[in-house]
């Protein structure tokens, strides 16, 4: 493990040259500089991050949910069948063509209710509203925790207005409280979605609104994100970090190893960026156009098995009444045209 550790930290690929760990030591005099390890005291928080989150999630957003009448129960459970629940184990679409039918010929079922049960089947599993709606309210509560921390922070720092001081004397620059503790914070809650990425829904906080059926809210609160996203991540992200970065930090420490790596995945992120605002861009005209917020070419796809039940249904009885109707009008020619003969 030494030598493992030893090979990863290698000075010669994380620092400009002529820079050892040991230079980094904390000075007599009290200063500390940033070290590897500091990383590590990001696990326990990350892990007390997770249960705060446990506790934030059935005590407060829960109850908020609630209040505001979201439902708590997921969506409708299929009834159980063993044949057909083998089938959804290996496939877990609803078959088509010949195995369809030879489904409904063997359970007597007509397809229709085959599909339907398969539709209950797949929206079972997914969690309800509340659930979405306590994610999201944890999510909103703790990034604007975090913002307003950084920006209280950050406003006094010489650094912030004049990027040009973040390479003043790099990297013997001391490590401060407030910096100590936001990176920490950070690097904890990150660390604690490890914990809980198999069961997150990853759902943004502007989806309270939605959940909540407050839909011209959620219209106002897409369209300010839309309008931060794409002035943070097209103008402030490339002018000010990727300039300081890149420019600033070539023009007076020079490249080392590290700088390319650190710089060539903030490259890819600027990438991403581009193409993320697209797609806002791309849903904030579609919307002014219709009026509304339709659905984020960015999110998975929400819909219950009630609302695809209703959506058939109304089809089914449009297409019944429509059938009705012609087949009256039929009548009434057919009788009227016997009658003139």
């Amino acid at each position: 493990m030494s030598a493992l550790s030893a090979w990863f930290w290698n000075e010669r690929f994380w620092l400009p040259q002529n820079v050892t760990w040991a230079d980094l030591a904390d000075t007599e005099n009290g200063e500390q500089y940033p070290r590897a390890g500091h990383l590590f005291y990001a696990f326990p928080i990350a892990l007390g991050i997770f249960v705060l989150r446990l506790l934030f999630e059935r005590i407060i957003a829960k109850p908020c949910a609630i209040r505001l009448g979201l439902q708590g129960s997921g969506p409708r459970k299929a009834q159980p069948n063993s044949i057909l629940e083998k089938v959804f184990t290996s496939i877990t679409k609803c078959p088509d063509g010949k195995h369809l039918e030879g489904l409904s010929k063997q359970l007597d079922w007509d397809t229709r209710k085959i599909q339907r049960w398969f539709r209950h089947r797949r929206n079972q599993d997914k969690p309800s509203l509340v659930t979405k709606f306590s994610e999201s309210m944890w999510r909103f509560i703790f990034y604007l925790y975090i913002f307003s921390y950084g920006i209280c922070f950050l406003w006094s720092a010489p650094w912030f207005w004049d990027t040009r001081q973040c390479w003043y004397n790099y990297p013997y620059q001391p490590l401060t409280t407030g910096l100590y503790y936001y990176y920490i914070q950070e690097l904890a809650f990150y660390w604690s979605l490890m914990f809980s990425q198999f069961i997150d829904i990853k759902r943004k906080a502007a989806k309270m609104t939605n959940y909540a059926k407050y839909q011209k809210l959620c219209d106002t609160f897409f369209m300010m994100f839309g309008l931060l996203f794409v002035t943070t991540r097209l103008v402030i992200f490339p002018t000010w970090i990727l300039n300081t970065t890149m420019f600033e930090s070539w023009e007076l420490i020079g490249p080392y190893p590290s700088w390319w790596l650190f710089n060539g995945l903030l490259l890819i992120l600027q990438v991403l960026n581009v193409v993320w605002s697209c797609l806002v861009i791309r849903l904030a005209y579609r919307s002014l156009t219709r009026g509304k917020v339709i659905k984020d070419d960015r999110s998975d796809i929400e819909s219950s098995s009630e609302e695809e039940d209703m959506a058939v249904n109304g089809t089914k009885r449009i297409h019944n009444t429509s059938s009705n109707g012609a087949n009256r009008v039929n009548g009434h020619a057919a009788n009227g045209q016997w009658a003139d003969e």
